[in-house]
C-alpha cells in the first residue's frame, strides 16, 4: 500500500525541495500524493499544494506555482484566505497586476479582524508594493482605532482583542517603514510606546519564563512513551504539539510579549534533572523548572524571519511551516 503523506513529511519535502538544484521530484511527490488521495490528513491537502508552489516559485517557475496555488484554493474552500493571498502575490510577480491586486484587495478587510492576516502585507512587500502595504496597514489602524473610540463600552475580551490587533499592526508597520528607510511618524511613535509599555508591564509581573519548552519529534514520542501520564499535559501528536506551541507564542506576542523564545527539551535531560532535584518529572512545576534551567543552554528566538528556517526543526521555511499553524 502506498505510504501516506504526513504533515511532517510535507515539511521535510519542502525543506529539501528549496535546497535542491532539481526540485521537480519533490514537487511530484507532493502533487502525486494529492492526486492519489494519499495525504494522511485531508486538511493538509491545500498545505501540500502550497509547499509545492513555494518550491516552484523559488526555482523561478511562477506560472506552475500559480496553478498549484489556485488548486489549493479549491481544495480548501472554507479556509482559503492564505492560499488566495499566495495566489495574489504570484499574480503580481507574474506582471498580472490587475488580477493580483483584485485578489489581495478582496482580502484586505481581514487586516482589521484577523491578527494573522499580515501575510497580505508580506505578499505586497515581496512583490515590490511596499507603499501599498503601508497604506493598508495605516488604513487598518485608522479603522480599528476609530472603532475602538466609538465602542468604548464593549466587553473586556473585545477590548483586549482590539489592543492586540493594534499592537501587531503598529509593529509590522514600524518594521516595514524601517526597511524602507522612512522617518518616524505618529504611528511609529505609538509602536515604540506600546513596545516599551509591554516590556515594562512584563518586567513588573512574574508570569513565568518568556521561553516555551518544546520537544523535537523523536523526543516528544519518547516522552509520552516513558511517562504516559503526560498525555494530560501535552496533545497526542507532535504535529499538534508544535501547533499549540506556535499559537501560544503568537498569543503571548499579541498581548505585548517581547524577547520570546523556545528551549528544546530531551527525555534524558529531563530524567537527569528530576533525579538531581528529587522531583516528579511529570509534574507541571518540574517541567517549568526544567524549562528555566535550559535558558542558560541557549534559547531559539521567536519568531524567525518568514523566509528563515522554522524554529520547530523541520528544516522548512517558517512561512510555510509553523506560521500558518497559528491561523487554525
Amino acid at each position: 500500500m502506498p505510504e501516506l503523506l504526513t504533515a511532517d513529511r510535507i515539511d521535510e519535502i519542502g525543506a529539501l525541495g528549496l535546497k535542491s538544484p532539481d526540485p521537480a521530484a519533490f514537487v511530484a511527490e507532493l502533487v502525486g500524493a494529492v492526486d492519489e488521495g494519499r495525504v494522511a490528513d485531508p486538511d493538509d491537502t491545500g498545505y501540500a499544494l502550497l509547499v509545492a508552489a513555494d518550491i516552484l516559485e523559488q526555482a523561478g517557475d511562477l506560472a506552475d506555482a500559480l496553478a498549484l496555488a489556485t488548486r489549493a484554493i479549491a481544495e480548501q474552500p472554507d479556509d482559503n484566505a492564505y492560499a488566495r493571498a499566495v495566489r495574489g502575490g504570484l499574480l503580481l510577480r507574474l506582471g498580472r497586476s490587475d488580477e493580483g491586486t483584485a485578489e489581495l484587495t478582496a482580502l484586505r478587510p481581514l487586516l482589521e479582524t484577523d491578527p494573522a492576516a499580515t501575510y497580505l502585507i508580506d505578499e505586497l512587500a515581496e512583490s515590490g508594493r511596499a507603499d501599498t502595504a503601508l497604506e493598508w496597514l495605516t488604513g487598518a489602524l485608522d479603522a480599528i482605532l476609530e472603532r475602538t473610540r466609538a465602542q468604548q463600552h464593549e466587553s473586556e475580551d473585545a477590548q483586549d482583542e482590539a489592543a492586540a490587533m493594534i499592537y501587531g499592526l503598529t509593529q509590522r508597520r514600524h518594521d516595514l517603514r524601517e526597511e524602507q528607510g522612512l522617518p518616524h511618524d505618529e504611528y511609529d511613535n505609538l509602536a515604540d510606546r506600546l513596545r516599551a509599555a509591554s516590556t515594562h508591564a512584563l518586567d513588573a509581573v512574574d508570569d513565568g519564563p518568556a521561553t516555551l519548552l518544546f520537544w523535537p519529534q523523536a523526543e516528544f514520542d519518547a516522552l509520552l512513551a516513558r511517562w504516559p501520564t503526560l498525555v494530560d499535559n501535552y496533545p497526542p501528536t507532535w504535529d499538534e504539539h508544535r501547533t499549540q506551541s506556535e499559537r501560544a507564542l503568537v498569543g503571548a506576542s499579541q498581548m505585548g510579549g517581547t524577547d520570546l523564545g523556545v528551549v528544546v527539551g530531551t527525555v534524558a535531560d529531563l530524567a537527569a534533572f528530576a533525579e538531581r532535584t528529587g522531583n516528579d518529572p511529570t509534574s507541571e512545576e518540574t517541567l517549568d523548572e526544567y524549562a528555566d534551567s535550559l535558558d542558560e543552554a541557549g534559547v531559539t528566538a521567536w519568531p524567525p524571519g518568514r523566509n528563515d528556517t522554522c524554529w520547530c526543526g523541520s528544516g522548512a521555511k517558517y512561512k510555510k511551516c509553523c506560521l500558518p499553524r497559528s491561523r487554525g
